[in-house]
């Protein structure tokens, strides 16, 4: 039996639209982005694709978090269009192409109750390598320290390590969390313990109200405004990244995601602005 005049139609309908999504590789996609990385830059970024999709109808953009490995895996692989990482890039990593955003510090973070002001570097190795295992040695009231440290994958715990010359298998964890969020939750309800979180992330929720208090490091304030004046010793930037150089929507993000256009959101989250116009 042969096909009718219609089905062949229909047959050639079909072909004809093929032929045009093959010859147009990603434009059935062109208006969405996938964005994935660091749960530190990750609430920002999203701030920022809520404002950059009411501004261009139609267009989607979906942020996960998991860590700034993730985000340089996906971005490498090609699961995602863009990735964040809250460092700088290492030189390994020359295959990838950063964008700051913004600036951010790293610092200790205990119980808003704990009467315990100020650590030294010592001290703070000394607590994470187990050496340490009562508030009454550094200073603070009769207790156990409950040590909290990040997961693999988080540039926060590799900052932390490089800073303090500490290896992963040196440290003598209670707890082990992965978002800035959950970090600071597990402070606030335990007024015993100790970690370290985006600086940015714990004057948010200290404005807030919720009971924690940043340590001073090196003597130096933690705090967003010695981070925005460059004298905080353990800063970073909050990072795009892409593979190869961004084109289309995706630079179109990256560059508003950059402007001035989104200070305000940047400085909501308690971060320093770093823009290129």
């Amino acid at each position: 039996m042969h096909p009718s005049k219609q089905g062949w139609g229909f047959f050639a309908a079909v072909v004809m639209i093929a032929f045009i999504v093959l010859a147009n590789p990603g434009s059935a996609a062109s208006n969405k982005l996938v964005i994935t990385g660091s749960s530190t830059v990750a609430p920002l970024v999203g701030e920022i694709a809520r404002r950059f999709e009411s501004r261009n109808p139609g267009v989607r953009i979906d942020v996960q978090t998991g860590g700034s490995s993730r985000g340089i895996y996906d971005v490498r692989n090609g699961v995602a269009d863009i990735g964040m990482v809250s460092r700088a890039l290492k030189p390994d990593e020359t295959d990838l192409q950063a964008f700051t955003l913004a600036m951010d510090g790293i610092s200790m973070i205990l119980h808003a109750s704990n009467p315990v002001e100020a650590l030294n570097q010592q001290q703070v190795v000394d607590i994470y390598s187990g050496r340490v295992s009562n508030w009454k040695s550094v200073g603070g009231r009769n207790a156990r320290i409950t040590v909290v440290n990040k997961a693999e994958g988080r540039s926060t715990l590799t900052l932390f390590l490089d800073y303090f010359s500490l290896k992963n298998s040196e440290i003598k964890p209670h707890i082990v969390i992965g978002d800035n969020p959950q970090g600071i939750k597990t402070i606030a309800g335990n007024a015993n313990a100790i970690g370290y979180v985006s600086i940015g992330a714990a004057e948010f929720e200290i404005n807030y109200g919720v009971p924690v208090k940043l340590l001073p490091l090196d003597r130096v304030d933690a705090s967003v405004d010695t981070v925005r004046r460059g004298i905080f010793p353990l800063s970073r930037p909050l990072n795009l990244i892409s593979r190869p150089a961004p084109q289309g929507l995706a630079k179109e993000f990256i560059d508003f995601a950059r402007s001035t256009q989104v200070h305000d959101l940047i400085e909501a989250q308690y971060y320093v602005p770093v823009s290129i116009h």
